[in-house]
Order: C-alpha cells, then sequence, then structure tokens
C-alpha cells in the first residue's frame, strides 16, 4: 500500500507529459491550417504558371 501512495505522489514524469500533448496539439492545429490553405496556395501557384507560359 506504501508503493501505491509513493506512485501517486511521484510527479516528475508529468511534465513530460504535458510538453508532449502540447506538441500533439500544436501539430494537429498545423495540419489543420495547411489543409485549409492548401487549394489556395495551389491556385497561387497555377496563376503563376499561367503567366509563365503566357509571356513566352
Amino acid at each position: 500500500m506504501r508503493m501505491l501512495k509513493a506512485l501517486m505522489k511521484d510527479r516528475s514524469g508529468a511534465t513530460a507529459v504535458e510538453y508532449g500533448l502540447l506538441a500533439a496539439l500544436i501539430s494537429i492545429g498545423l495540419l489543420g491550417g495547411l489543409s485549409a490553405f492548401r487549394d489556395q496556395l495551389l491556385n497561387v501557384f497555377i496563376t503563376i504558371r499561367d503567366a509563365i507560359v503566357n509571356v513566352g
């Protein structure tokens, strides 16, 4: 029973877990934002390509 109480009070790994969760949430947010931005960026590149092709 003492061992279980000692494990419950041990907080040494809590910070690493919190940083891992923050990194995961930031990654999910970046992926979501980039996928929403992808179509607009593709349109910009197509416009630039068409402008270059039409000049030559």
